[in-house]
């Protein structure tokens, strides 16, 4: 079990970590003040999150500050998962990374609720809540855009290009579809779900959501990493 956690954690900590990094840039470049200061708190929150699963690191003594040093040295593009290795090279990239791979996180956060391990299980509260402006802004870039395809012919043409790139990294994320470490992090009581039921899930809530603002999905297979 405490190797488990481990992994868990030095995964959930690479990616808030990785995350900072991509939405970086965008603190001067987002086109709106209130889209700036939203990266700002984005940005804020990954941190934490990030501080948050490494405090739960430390805990295992030199084991996990070793692991906690290593992430702290990673750089862009050495990331464990692929979406976290990815620009956001224009705008319409940062609201369908929020929208889609933030998305994936709540559920990944979402499966650690009420967990064996306590300083795991009371942690998801708030970090859950932080994740929620996440998501909204997400969507809410999406839906901007494609509104102004109204008066600019390739704006929506620009947020498919960016659900395209984004939602097979998101589907990715939940991990391989018969994964011995899910079926052992749920035999031990640290997770809800294995990363089938999960992903199943996350598609039933997605789907309809992209589609309520003229959006379409590819199918699930499409340009999919981890099966």
């Amino acid at each position: 079990m405490r190797k488990l956690i481990v992994k868990l954690m030095v995964v959930q900590a690479d990616t808030e970590f990785a995350s900072i990094q991509q939405h970086r840039p965008w603190l001067d470049q987002a086109p709106t003040l209130e889209d700036r200061w939203i990266e700002a708190r984005i940005v804020a929150d990954e941190a934490r999150h990030g501080l948050q699963a490494c405090r739960i690191l430390r805990d295992f003594g030199e084991e996990g500050q070793k692991f906690i040093d290593e992430l702290l040295a990673k750089r862009e593009g050495e990331h464990k998962l692929d979406a976290f290795n990815m620009k956001f090279d224009r705008w319409a990239d940062v609201g369908a990374f929020t929208c889609f791979v933030d998305r994936v996180g709540v559920y990944q956060l979402r499966a650690f609720q009420e967990c064996s391990y306590g300083p795991l299980a009371r942690a998801m509260p708030l970090m859950l809540s932080e994740e929620q402006l996440h998501l909204n802004f997400g969507f809410s870039v999406l839906k901007r855009i494609v509104k102004d395809g109204a008066k600019y012919a390739d704006s929506k043409a620009l947020a498919q290009k960016a659900v395209q790139k984004w939602y097979p990294r998101a589907l990715d994320m939940f991990g391989h579809s018969n994964s011995e470490t899910s079926r052992k992090a749920i035999e031990m009581g640290l997770k809800r779900w294995t990363n089938e039921e999960a992903r199943a899930k996350y598609l039933q809530e997605i789907t309809p959501l992209v589609a309520s603002i003229g959006l379409e999905l590819p199918s699930p297979d499409f340009d999919r990493h981890v099966p």
